[in-house]
């Protein structure tokens, strides 16, 4: 064995830190913190043969810088080399003269909205793009952990923002598309050995599992156990995750602070070990998130562990890697003290290497050498990002067609509200240095003159004293323009709303300024979570409501396109905006999906409750008109079993007429070959050009209780011209697509009459399954 002299173990420790002090990258913006080469220097590869011949050693006498050998091999040789360890080396991506911002797309919400998959993967091969030519440049790394994919089951949660919304299967395309366009590289995406797929940068997806409560009234994730059903578990909080590892091929997941029923989720084998790695076959590495070991110990006081007693649980469970320093303190303590084996931390070193491995970290990467400062807020880019702010945007009021509005025809604009000049507020949380911010403000001044007044001193709009000269200015232009909302003073990591309403005045602010304009009034909505604007949407003088989430660096001129009617838009709500009521029915606390009929408790999200809302899930109007027509479909299924397939029991009602074979359990069949297969023709009765969003569901045969009102089986983004038509074809897996979670947490697909609609039912027809033996 080769003698490992100091210079080598910089390089080995260099490589952990690389992984190690990664902390959460902004899914939505470029580059958010993450691992740099130290002190911002220009590292190239590990196994650079001049690098080892400057050291006095023969690079041949390290496999691990073989080539011809497998990464698992190589991986082997370098933990079998070197010491256990991990190091603090590496200070995170960072902004300077050479490269002074990245390009901020919209926040994750706002881009969810687009319900365009192809987009998605779009967003996050810019991203990965701008994440090389920093690395190039020694600016950044490449670990990134992102995207965040809990599903949005409570409104007033805080991280909203970050997510794709309340709909499992939509959070789990968002993503496996923004995954493969962050990690694909050009050429490999199906190669055949997983292990071994090349990476242009690494990506993690965050945060597992049934995590959705940070600081609700006193209540804090770091001690908070959520209490969870294994069918909500199957259905709803795990369905993203394991569609993030099958089709996203994700190299890293995060696990999260909280406790799922008693159990630290990053000591939990069955949740690590069990799942990820073991039924979903995870290609990479396990992480905690920062400090969740410490949080284990000090907040949830898990089992009485002492910190040696935290490491060895979490090591056996399956976590590889430590954001924080208890690994780094008192894994060899454990492993004196009997508690874990080395045998345990070799294990997760291969992961990590493997990874690295992959991204070229050793072996270098030739075909992105070219990046560098010139692909780093380049045109594209940042046009790319005003494209994801427009088809994020979603109309949701437009009386007698306020909008678009004619620029010929408007010589005087009152710009209003506390998001009106809005710079930083429109990127967001865990955002880089955006290449360069435009406000609604200076967009809407190229339109005609503005009269700009605040209205309010910020979102919170404590101070009702500007309201008066806001009403003063909308007056007397000729269209009143009011950017209001929320902001991260109000909804954020660590911070959930109490509430659905506008904070403040600013509800006195919206109305006190449309009693008084002189023309028509838009009002466009900064915002996460949903908002009870009951009140704005039954107000005759507010012609028109925009939502835009927050739309990112080019969010002024996005929203300027849309207003003056440069852009159509086509985005729907990914979450249901409740009446402000909602808040008052249940506590953030209460995990259950389903309603909870004993405590009066309404279900959460559109796949469970069947109450009034403000707004419902996937609703967005367009400046011009669709209608659909069926014009083909299977509409029965007939699925022959085998000797080894058996009926499964599921519960009807009483009054509902239970079929002799009820279901067949999802695990004892072949679903690759059984096939939805429909197609509907979408046509632009209207004069403008633009894109719809076509949304498929499923209605499970009636009777069945306990289950989902509906659920999202497929979407579609298409543009139609105006006067023309466009078919959208479906085909989709049978399986996944009417799949039932029954109590027992069974995935079932039962038989009977299920209902395939389009939209809101303006499209609808039955498909009958039976099972024959």
């Amino acid at each position: 064995m080769a003698k490992i002299n100091d210079s080598f173990l910089f390089v080995y420790y260099l490589a952990i830190a690389f992984l190690v002090n990664s902390a959460d990258a902004n899914s939505y913006s470029t580059l958010g913190h993450d691992d740099a080469t130290p002190n911002g220097s220009n590292f190239t590869f590990v196994c650079d043969p001049e690098r080892y011949s400057n050291l006095g050693l023969d690079m041949k006498a390290f496999p691990f810088c073989d080539k011809s050998l497998s990464y698992d091999v190589r991986a082997s040789d370098l933990v079998k080399q070197a010491l256990h360890g991990v190091s603090n080396v590496g200070p995170g991506t960072f902004f300077d003269d050479l490269v002074p911002g990245s390009t901020s797309f919209p926040t994750v919400i706002t881009s969810a909205a687009a319900f365009n998959e192809s987009l998605w993967k779009t967003i996050g091969q810019a991203v990965s793009t701008e994440a090389r030519a920093m690395y190039n440049l020694g600016r950044a790394g490449l670990t990134y952990w992102s995207p965040n994919i809990n599903v949005v089951r409570d409104p007033r949660w805080g991280r909203a923002i970050e997510t794709p919304g309340e709909d499992p299967f939509v959070v789990g395309k968002y993503a496996a598309n923004y995954v493969r366009g962050l990690q694909d590289v050009e050429g490999t995406e199906n190669s055949t050995d997983l292990n071994s797929r090349p990476l242009k940068v690494s990506s993690c997806c965050k945060h597992y599992a049934a995590y959705d409560v940070d600081n609700w009234k006193g209540v804090e994730r770091y001690s908070f156990d959520a209490r969870v059903a294994e069918q909500d578990m199957v259905e709803t909080f795990l369905r993203p995750f394991e569609m993030c590892v099958k089709e996203g091929d994700v190299s890293s997941i995060m696990c999260s602070y909280n406790r799922v029923d008693g159990i630290p989720a990053c000591a939990d084998p069955k949740l690590l070990n069990q799942t990820i790695r073991g039924e979903w076959d995870l290609h990479g590495y396990i992480v905690s998130d920062c400090d969740s070991i410490e949080v284990l110990v000090d907040g949830h006081h898990w089992l009485g562990d002492t910190k040696e007693d935290a490491v060895a649980h979490t090591l056996r469970a399956g976590l590889d890697l430590d954001c924080g320093d208890y690994y780094t303190k008192y894994v060899q303590t454990s492993v004196q003290q009997g508690k874990i084996r080395e045998a345990d931390i070799d294990r997760s070193l291969k992961y990590l290497y493997v990874v690295l491995m992959r991204l070229g970290f050793f072996d270098g990467n030739p075909q992105y050498n070219s990046l560098g400062k010139k692909d780093v807020c380049s045109e594209e880019n940042v046009e790319l990002a005003r494209e994801a702010a427009r088809e994020g945007t979603v109309l949701l009021k437009n009386v007698n067609e306020t909008l678009p509005l004619d620029s010929h025809k408007i010589k005087t604009l009152a710009v209003i509200g506390p998001h009106a000049n809005a710079t930083a507020a429109m990127v967001g949380n865990y955002a880089g240095v955006p290449c360069k911010i435009i406000s609604p403000l200076d967009a809407l001044s190229t339109h005609g003159e503005v009269d700009y007044q605040a209205g309010c001193s910020d979102a919170k709009c404590r101070n009702g004293s500007l309201i008066f000269p806001a009403a003063q200015a909308a007056a007397k232009a000729d269209v009143t323009i009011i950017v209001a909302g929320i902001d991260l003073s109000i909804e954020a990591e660590s911070l959930d709303r109490d509430d659905l309403l506008l904070p403040g005045n600013q509800t006195q602010l919206i109305n006190q300024v449309a009693n008084a304009a002189k023309g028509p009034v838009v009002l466009v909505l900064f915002s996460a979570g949903g908002l009870d604007i009951s009140f704005a949407k039954n107000n005759p003088k507010i012609g028109a409501i925009l939502w835009v989430g927050y739309p990112g660096e080019r969010g002024g001129p996005a929203i300027a396109d849309v207003i003056f009617g440069k852009y159509n838009p086509g985005g729907r709500l990914p979450l249901t905006w409740h009446e402000a009521s909602y808040a008052d029915m249940l506590p953030m606390t209460s995990m259950p999906l389903r309603p909870v009929d004993s405590l009066g408790y309404p279900g959460r999200t559109y796949k469970f409750f069947n109450g009034s809302a403000v707004f419902p899930f996937g609703y967005g109007l367009s400046y011009t008109n669709f209608n659909y027509s069926l014009k083909s479909a299977v509409k029965s299924k007939q699925i022959q079993l085998n000797k080894f397939q058996h009926c499964y029991g599921i519960k009807y009602g009483n009054d509902s007429h239970n079929p002799p074979c009820p279901s067949i359990r999802i695990d004892d069949m072949d679903c690759k070959n059984h096939k939805i297969d429909f197609e509907v023709e979408v046509q632009n009765t209207g004069s403008r050009d633009g894109s719809e969003v076509v949304i498929a569901y499923s209605k499970p045969p009636q009777g069945i209780l306990a289950t989902h009102i509906k659920q999202v089986i497929g979407f579609q983004r298409v543009f139609v011209p105006a006067g023309g038509s466009k078919n959208v074809r479906f085909v989709l897996n049978l399986c996944d697509s009417l799949r039932v979670v029954d109590y027992n947490a069974y995935t079932v697909l039962p038989s009977g009459g299920h209902t395939i609609t389009i939209g809101d039912d303006i499209v609808s027809f039955p498909l009958n399954v039976s099972f024959s033996s």
